[in-house]
């Protein structure tokens, strides 16, 4: 019965792949290293209350500044992006009324085995961060909206962007006009003013937080477990709702994406230069200006709390179309080729990134010292990382059709052993003929 429902269905390989998608998921995955690594590294409650708290030299303001400034949020756009992409890729059979309803059991399939992977990165590799489990809970709620227009898919997917910016009061237009009008009274010498001043500009950490994360680096794998079980427990009692809501968003603009053809590099040169310019234009300008207040240490209004949504959209557009731009050209798709190997295993290395950094790097019996390193000491561990990231890619796609756990998990999905090793293509004789050489 598997092999009969199943039928027609395969993962996409070789030739059939579509190389651009690969890249920029490949650029996506490593380019989160550089986000992660600091809180692998170093005091999350620390930094959380002052960035400067873990190091402010003129090489850590800078490397905290770029980061913040291109990195931050955009890979992950990136990758949401991709997301609703890749679903069209796999619903490409059930775009009808009448499509094959293996599609849609194949698709939640995928993306309840990604939800079971996503909980092992979070308690078994210890990694608090993880955005598996919450890209799994999105997609459960995609598949039914594969038939919009992409004009609506693109309304819709700015639903988030508009809700945070003008609808939720701690990030929208009520909080900065309450911390204006905060702003005018201390102007005004007001006492009461004066004191909330004070509290909002004090920058002081949890000193009963940051002592437990201390202990919890300084003692066994229990209490190291305990301390990022704690967290994840923390971020996902605060922000999982709204993780999955900007996720799902997201995606919905990345399937119109896919459905204009933009993000598959069907556009013109022309038109990748006009998004490029559009996309970095507003979205840098914004988040240069709203770093620019940050960089102010004080608790004035900031205008990310309105703009924030929009200028992370824009900048991951931008590299979106930056990407298409240049393999378009022999040199920039020379150049951009090395990722290809890296985003046909974006997954395992997305496991890797944490497996090192929590267990090799920055555990109690790590490699590297926790709690030492700034911003620019991380992103210069987060850049030797990718690097090394980058060549192992490349050469274990060189012997193997997909990475370990792309294997795993195709396998589980499609409930039937996949091809690992190239030479095993051989028994496969509809897989051979799309493998590339």
């Amino acid at each position: 019965m598997v092999e009969t429902s199943n039928a027609g269905l395969a993962p996409v390989r070789g030739k059939a792949r579509i190389d651009v998608l690969d890249m920029l998921r490949g650029i996506a995955i490593l380019g989160i290293f550089f986000i992660n690594v600091p809180y692998m590294a170093a005091s999350v409650w620390t930094f959380s209350a002052d960035v400067r708290l873990i190091g402010w030299t003129a090489a850590d303001r800078d490397a905290w500044v770029l980061i913040n400034l291109f990195l931050a949020g955009t890979q992950r756009c990136l990758l949401e992006f991709l997301f609703g992409a890749g679903m069209m890729v796999l619903a490409r059979k059930a775009m009808t009324p009448d499509g094959p309803v293996a599609v849609a059991d194949l698709y939640y399939r995928r993306n309840l085995w990604l939800l079971a992977f996503g909980l092992f990165d979070v308690f078994v590799l210890l990694w608090p961060g993880d955005i598996l489990h919450i890209y799994a809970l999105a997609a459960l709620f995609l598949f039914p909206f594969r038939t919009l227009g992409p004009k609506t898919l693109v309304v819709l997917g700015l639903g988030w962007a508009v809700l945070t910016g003008i609808g939720i009061p701690e990030y929208g237009a009520r909080e900065y006009a309450e911390r204006t009008v905060l702003v005018q009274q201390v102007a005004q010498g007001e006492p009461a003013a004066l004191a909330e001043w004070r509290k909002l500009s004090a920058h002081v950490p949890d000193a009963t937080l940051v002592a437990r994360e201390h202990a919890a680096h300084q003692g066994g794998l229990l209490p190291y477990a305990k301390e990022a079980w704690n967290y994840w427990s923390y971020l996902a009692s605060n922000w999982l709702i709204w993780d999955v809501l900007e996720a799902f968003c997201t995606m919905l603009i990345g399937i119109a994406l896919w459905k204009w053809g933009v993000i598959q590099g069907q556009r013109s040169a022309r038109f990748y230069l006009w998004l490029l310019a559009c996309g970095y234009g507003f979205g840098v300008v914004a988040r240069a200006w709203g770093i620019s207040e940050t960089l102010s240490f004080t608790a004035g209004p900031r205008t990310l709390w309105i703009t924030g949504e929009f200028a992370r959209i824009a900048i991951g557009l931008g590299h979106l179309a930056l990407v298409n731009l240049l393999v378009k050209g022999r040199v920039g798709a020379q150049l951009l080729a090395v990722f290809k190997a890296p985003g046909r295993m974006a997954f395992s290395l997305y496991f890797l990134e944490q497996a090192v950094g929590k267990y090799i790097l920055f555990a109690p019996w790590g490699l590297l010292p926790w709690g030492r390193y700034g911003w620019a000491e991380s992103a210069l561990v987060s850049t030797i990382g990718i690097v090394l990231l980058v060549g192992f890619a490349n050469w274990w796609m060189r012997y193997f059709v997909s990475g370990p756990l792309e294997w795993a998990w195709r396998s589980l999905a499609y409930m039937r052993w996949q091809p690992l090793v190239r030479n095993d293509l051989g028994a496969h004789p509809e897989l051979r003929a799309q493998a590339s050489s």
